[in-house]
């Protein structure tokens, strides 16, 4: 992502490539990418092909939110505590409703 930057005038620094809200802007974003590379790419490395590159992503993102126990969430993984989100608002929006 640091191959995404160009260069103005001689005064100006260099700057990230995007839009405001693209993730090089993000910083959910590049801390999530951060974790990837730290958990996943550089502790398994070297890596022999871009399949298995594939298939470990695959498997983390599922491990991350799926099974990952989120602190700030009631130690429940995000995808539970999504799903428990929309239960709320649809049980809300039933009592409304009646």
């Amino acid at each position: 992502m640091d191959g995404h930057r160009e260069r103005g005038s001689d005064q100006e620094p260099l700057r990230k490539l995007g839009r405001k809200g693209d993730s090089y802007d993000n910083a959910l974003a590049e801390t999530i990418n951060g974790l990837y590379k730290a958990e996943l790419i550089h502790r398994r490395a070297p890596w022999k092909t871009r399949e298995a590159v594939e298939l470990a992503t695959l498997e983390w993102v599922h491990w991350f939110n799926n099974h990952r126990l989120l602190a700030p969430i009631g130690y429940v993984p995000p995808a539970e505590a999504e799903a428990n989100y929309y239960r709320q608002l649809a049980s809300q929006a039933t009592e409304v409703a009646a």
